[in-house]
């Protein structure tokens, strides 16, 4: 039956897991590498360690429980051997339909409570769409127009997780770990990514991180051309203005980066307002890509103009760039702005294009947490958190392999694999006992 997981698949999934096997080492953790995949792929509702044992070894899930929290939790291996490894199986698949065209940078959360969980903290999390206690992890996605595949990904510490010896040691996190920005993080994601020799792309990330004067410019300074959204309130100059040559050279009086213009001079402008300023002339409809039922696009006026760096008042702007601005039709504002370093020359179809094609970002989140429990690792530790995240994108990477062999609508549910029985002996963790029979 067309999706089921047949015979075939399952000889490319042994074929997949043994190269996997030869980069973590000890012969040892062959069988609970194969086990924690194993059960990541089956239709179990909840992904942590104990219902992984259950589904995979129902006749030993006691044994087998231990030996699986051993191996994530505490395992020696490497996580960037393993993504490697991934990367050299699942890219080459990926590439087949088109080249690589976006490195696409995000960050995701997942719910906690307690405070005992590496790097807890009450902050933004976009599962919830609001401030909350949880984790968070920034990644980095390779990505085409037709797939995409994490190929980094790394715990953010808030800085009172960072500064707290105690913790950290309870936590086991590495002494070489120092707090690091979450826009810091992804530059170090990007220049790994660059020494890796990875297939480049244009820089896609949301006003999180292109909101961030540093980070664009950290971008520009690797060499890398972004398409990155930002704030209603960004300061950039007016197409064909910027700020009037600096002519104080003397110690007294304010700072250069703090000089005041002159008041007949021309002034920085935030996005919106000049965006509202725009006439309707300067609007246009493009269409970036087919959808499952009609095209997709939007409204936008493109201009070409400096960024203020953010103050507004430096006398030496940003090279000139892209203002990309989407106004939906009768909506009452403006809705999303970008900046980016591609081509003056490039076609506006082709910069709405690469732009959107950071969606891909938020399909890997929701299949890495629908399809292959991203979110469910239970640990405490920072070597059992990366340990669960990089599973589980061997897990998906494995899927994302297979996409000529099952259809993508069998791609949003779980692999109709058979799952293994469950004694019904078996009791979870924390029910009543009076809830089941005896164990045998």
């Amino acid at each position: 039956m067309e999706g089921r997981w047949t015979e075939e698949i399952e000889a490319r999934f042994d074929a997949y897991v043994d190269r996997l096997v030869k980069v973590i080492g000890h012969a040892d953790r062959a069988e609970p590498l194969r086990d924690y995949c194993t059960g990541l792929l089956l239709p179990v509702e909840r992904k942590s360690v104990e219902p992984l044992a259950a589904v995979v070894r129902p006749d030993r899930v006691s044994a087998k429980h231990q030996s699986l929290l051993h191996f994530v939790g505490q395992g020696g291996w490497s996580d960037e051997a393993l993504m490697a490894c991934v990367r050299e199986q699942v890219l080459p698949v990926v590439e087949r339909d088109g080249l690589v065209e976006a490195w696409i940078i995000d960050d995701t959360g997942f719910p906690k409570k307690g405070k005992h969980s590496v790097g807890v903290a009450r902050q933004y999390c976009g599962q919830l769409g609001k401030t909350e206690n949880c984790q968070v992890m920034v990644s980095l996605s390779l990505a085409t127009e037709t797939a995409s595949l994490p190929v980094a990904h790394r715990l953010f510490l808030p800085e009172a997780w960072a500064n707290d010896a105690e913790r950290r040691r309870k936590a086991r996190v590495p002494e070489d770990i120092p707090f690091r920005s979450k826009t810091g993080i992804a530059l170090d994601q990007l220049a790994a990514a660059i020494a890796q020799g990875l297939p480049p792309g244009v820089v896609l990330a949301d006003a999180g991180y292109g909101g961030a004067a540093d980070f664009r410019q950290g971008v520009t300074d690797l060499g890398l051309a972004y398409a990155v959204a930002i704030r209603p309130i960004t300061n950039v100059w007016r197409p064909g203005e910027a700020p009037p040559p600096r002519s104080r050279t003397h110690r007294r009086g304010p700072r250069p980066g703090e000089q005041k213009l002159p008041k007949h001079a021309h002034q920085p402008v935030q996005v919106k307002a000049l965006a509202l300023e725009l006439p309707d002339s300067a609007w246009q409809t493009v269409t970036c890509r087919q959808g499952s039922s009609e095209p997709l696009g939007g409204r936008f006026a493109f201009l070409r103009l400096c960024c203020a760096n953010g103050d507004g008042l430096r006398a030496n702007p940003s090279p000139e760039l892209w203002l990309m601005i989407e106004w939906p039709q009768g909506d009452p504002e403006p809705a999303r702005f970008w900046l980016s370093t591609l081509p003056a020359d490039i076609a506006t179809t082709e910069l709405v294009r690469l732009t959107k094609l950071r969606w891909r970002i938020e399909r890997d989140y929701l299949d890495l947490k629908q399809q292959c429990g991203l979110g469910h690792y239970e640990g405490r530790g920072w070597r059992g958190f990366h340990h669960h995240v990089t599973l589980c994108i061997a897990a998906y990477g494995f899927l994302i392999s297979q996409m000529e062999t099952i259809p993508p609508s069998a791609l949003h549910h779980p692999l109709s694999r058979q799952k293994p029985p469950i004694p019904k002996a078996y009791i979870p963790r924390g029910a009543p006992r009076s809830a089941a029979a005896p164990c045998p």
